[in-house]
This record gives C-alpha cells, sequence and structure tokens, in this order.
C-alpha cells in the first residue's frame, strides 16, 4: 500500500459520503491525492477537504485508474456495478452499502471486533449495517467474556439513517404541524414527525424486514458465531441523528451487572454512561458527531435465565458508516 494513498470517496456528496471527508481529515488519514466521485447531476460542485476545493467528477468505470482506496457510500446497485471495477483496476474497496456484506469471499469488518477479517480481501471490503455495528460495539465483549447465545432487540432509528432527504422532511414537518399546516410527507410511507414507524427497510415473507435480519446474519459473521440468534423489531423514531438499541441478552455463562460492566468499561470504541440514579443513560442527543458509541441501563435480565439488558446508542453516520470505513483504510495502513 502506498504510504500516502490516492483515496476516492465515491457518494462524495452524500450525507455519509460528507462524513467520510470530516473523517479522514479529523484522524489525520495520510492522503495522497483525493478523489471524489459522485453522479453525474453533482459533477462540478466543489467540497473542501485539506483546506482546498475539491470538484466533484463523475462515477465512471475508468474513474478508478492510480486510485489505491475507494470508499463508497453511493448505495447498493452503484457499488454492484463499480465496486469490481474499481477492484479489477487495482484499488481496494471498503463498501458502506449492503451489496457484498454476506458474500464468502469478502470480509464484514469492525475493526474494534474483527480486524485481522482484513487480510483476506481480494480487493473489496464491506462495511457492517449500522444497527449492528452499534449493537455488536456493546455486545461483542459481553459475549467474549459470557457466551451469547441470543438477543431479542428493538431499536430507536434516527432519519439521517434514510439520508439527507430525510432529515429535511422531518424538518419540514416539524414546521408543519407547529403551524397548522397539512403534513406531507415523500421518504417515508407515513410521518414521522411526533410518531414513530416500526418499519425499517423492505418486509420479508417472515415477516421481518431485510434490516432485522442484518443483525442475526451480519453479527454471525462479524463475531465468527454461527450460532447467534436475534429476533429485532427495527423502528424509525423523529431523531435526526444517532441511533439507539434495547438488547436482551442470554448467555451461556451466568452473568453479574458487576461483571458486565467491568467488561465494558475496557472495550473499545465504547464509554459506560450508567448512573440511573443521577439520570445519567445514553441519548442519541450525546452521541451525535462523537466516536464512541455508549451503553447503559445494564440490569438483570428478569425473564431470562443468565440474561442482561440493556441499551446503546451511537452515531450512525459514523461508527455505523464513515467512521468505521476510514477505521477499515487505518488497519489496510
Amino acid at each position: 500500500m502506498n504510504r500516502r494513498p490516492h483515496v476516492a470517496v465515491v457518494g462524495a456528496t452524500g450525507a455519509v459520503g460528507i462524513e467520510m471527508l470530516k473523517t479522514l481529515e479529523k484522524r489525520k488519514f495520510p492522503v495522497g491525492k483525493m478523489t471524489l466521485l459522485a453522479s453525474a447531476r453533482s459533477t462540478g460542485k466543489k467540497l473542501k477537504y485539506g483546506g482546498e476545493e475539491i470538484p466533484v467528477r463523475e462515477l465512471t468505470k475508468t474513474a478508478f485508474t492510480g486510485v489505491d482506496i475507494a470508499l463508497f457510500s453511493a448505495g447498493g446497485s452503484i457499488s454492484k456495478e463499480f465496486a469490481p471495477l474499481a477492484a479489477q483496476a487495482g484499488c481496494i474497496v471498503i463498501d458502506n452499502s449492503s451489496a457484498f456484506r454476506m458474500d464468502d469471499k469478502v470480509p464484514l469488518v469492525i475493526p474494534e471486533i474483527n480486524a485481522a477479517d482484513v487480510k483476506w480481501h481480494k480487493g473489496i471490503i464491506a462495511n457492517p449495517n449500522c444497527t449492528t455495528a452499534i449493537t455488536l460495539m456493546a455486545l461483542y465483549p459481553l459475549h467474549q467474556a459470557f457466551g451469547c447465545k441470543r438477543i431479542f432487540a428493538a431499536s430507536y432509528q434516527a432519519v439521517s439513517g434514510t439520508g439527507a432527504k430525510a432529515i429535511a422532511e422531518l424538518e419540514s414537518q416539524v414546521d408543519q404541524v407547529v403551524q397548522g399546516k397539512a403534513v406531507t410527507h415523500d421518504v417515508y410511507p407515513h410521518q414521522i414527525a411526533f410518531n414513530v414507524l416500526p418499519h425499517v427497510d423492505s418486509f420479508l415473507a417472515s415477516g421481518y424486514t431485510k434490516e432485522e435480519m442484518k443483525m442475526e446474519n451480519e453479527g454471525r459473521k462479524i463475531m465468527h458465531h454461527p450460532s447467534f440468534q436475534a429476533s429485532v423489531t427495527c423502528v424509525r423514531v423523529p431523531v435526526y441523528r444517532a441511533h439507539s438499541v434495547a438488547v436482551n441478552a442470554e448467555f451461556e455463562k451466568p452473568i453479574s451487572v458487576e461483571a458486565a460492566r467491568e467488561v465494558l468499561k475496557k472495550a473499545p470504541g465504547l464509554k459506560v454512561v450508567d448512573d440511573p440514579g443521577n439520570n445519567q443513560y445514553p441519548m442519541p442527543l450525546n452521541q451525535a458527531e462523537q466516536y464512541d458509541c455508549a451503553v447503559g441501563r445494564l440490569r438483570k435480565d428478569c425473564a431470562m435465565e443468565n440474561g442482561l439488558a440493556f441499551w446503546v446508542s451511537g452515531d450512525q453516520l459514523l461508527k455505523g458508516a464513515a467512521l468505521n470505513a476510514v477505521q477499515i483504510a487505518e488497519v489496510l495502513g
């Protein structure tokens, strides 16, 4: 790998693409040259990076010549078309979509958990689903210590997980409600302001959504835990940024709150915020724009043997997307 690699960001003008640029700069990633790629309608726009204004170029089949690392965040169909071409051009792709996550030939990586899997990449490395990443930041250290059998979970997912248009839709709906106007919606099938939607991603024949099954499927691959089970309800909430997840986990070994807390305190990329007597617990408002996830509301599960209930919150544009991708690039270094 070039010591000062030529880096491309695909989908540079989107919510995650912008966070990728900020994160590369903030973490002082040794970028030798930066290329910004997006659809034709964004061509010519300029974005700031490293004190320069860099024009956005159109994503084409030949755009990856000379590029060392490409961070993709432009959706699954774009990744399926262009990531293999980038890999053929000698570029290492870190892909934020679901296109390659369950491909046996592609590592699916959270660096705090399975950084070593990066070594067997064949040109493409997958970034996990945002809700899965945030949950596993707290669950994996507990699994290492106590052996996780299964979880029951409900997510509380911010609108920024859907993209910039969803943020704008929530803002406009809040204004419409406050002003007593009729509420309009386009991004979601129902009003999201002052409401919650138990519907993230498309429904499967089982009644679960694709998003809900990602926790089990991706969790098994990332944790190298093929028998892991996860029954999840994913819920969109009227929060701008940062996802939260309520988790009830069952373990093979007996677990106490004290023992769990000691394990979680040592976990990388995770803060323990757990002082309910003083109203201290993780909240999306506090986790927005923070690199670390936060875990709290630790309590022995009263409905399961060897069970622990907890609440974890994290910025899904960062640990759930841009930060995780940049951390993978750092591991490649």
